[in-house]
């Protein structure tokens, strides 16, 4: 098997925190290398786009998320080989990417009355959407998106609505989940329970 680096912030979440569920689960072994945000500035100009997270695979650096997490869901059995199942996998994917997208943009707003309003707008539209959107593809696929069983889009929307439901994000309602899409809530829960994830939580 070829040798793993995954290179992300030193932090629980975001888009590397499900590259690293994978490979926990799958039984990946994998350097995981935490850089602190404060280091970023030092060492950005090396990521292919100046962004994380980074896998190096035998040393050749890739980036873009859903790409590397599809590569390594793929080796860990954690991706549909099903074409149909595939695309239903990718759909999830790619919708949790588009709204982390929309919520990393408020990230840059200075003016706290500005950041305010801007993340009640998120919650009220985009936020609300894609919830009951991603509750209906749930309700679709049963206990999980698809196969009835955990794949990389499960672990995919359990980071973020993990994040959601912390209430790390200001002026967005710590219990806009259970209060929008309920089933999404006990979906992550019961992704929680998933022994490779306990094991990595109980380890980090």
């Amino acid at each position: 098997m070829p040798e793993y680096k995954l290179d992300y912030f030193d932090f629980h979440g975001g888009r590397g925190e499900v590259t690293r569920l994978i490979m926990a689960i799958g039984g990946i072994e994998f350097e995981d290398n935490r850089i602190p945000p404060s280091d970023w500035p030092k060492v950005r100009d090396k990521a292919p786009f100046r962004a994380l997270p980074v896998l190096h695979v035998d040393g050749e650096a890739i980036s873009q998320s859903n790409a590397m997490n599809r590569y390594l869901g793929k080796i860990a059995g954690l991706y549909p080989d099903d074409a149909m199942e595939a695309l239903r996998c990718d759909e999830v994917c790619d919708a949790v990417e588009d709204i982390l997208t929309k919520v990393v943009v408020t990230f840059s707003i200075k003016d706290e009355d500005e950041k305010k309003a801007a993340r009640e707008q998120l919650a009220k539209g985009p936020i609300k959407l894609f919830l009951e959107t991603l509750q209906a593809k749930l309700e679709r696929g049963g206990d999980y998106f698809v196969e009835d069983r955990v794949t990389v889009a499960d672990i995919k929307v359990f980071v973020w609505i993990r994040s959601l439901r912390s209430g790390i994000l200001d002026y967005i309602p710590k219990d806009i989940v259970e209060t929008v899409a309920p089933k999404l809530a006990e979906h992550c829960d019961r992704v929680a329970a998933h022994p490779g994830i306990v094991a990595w939580y109980d380890a980090h």
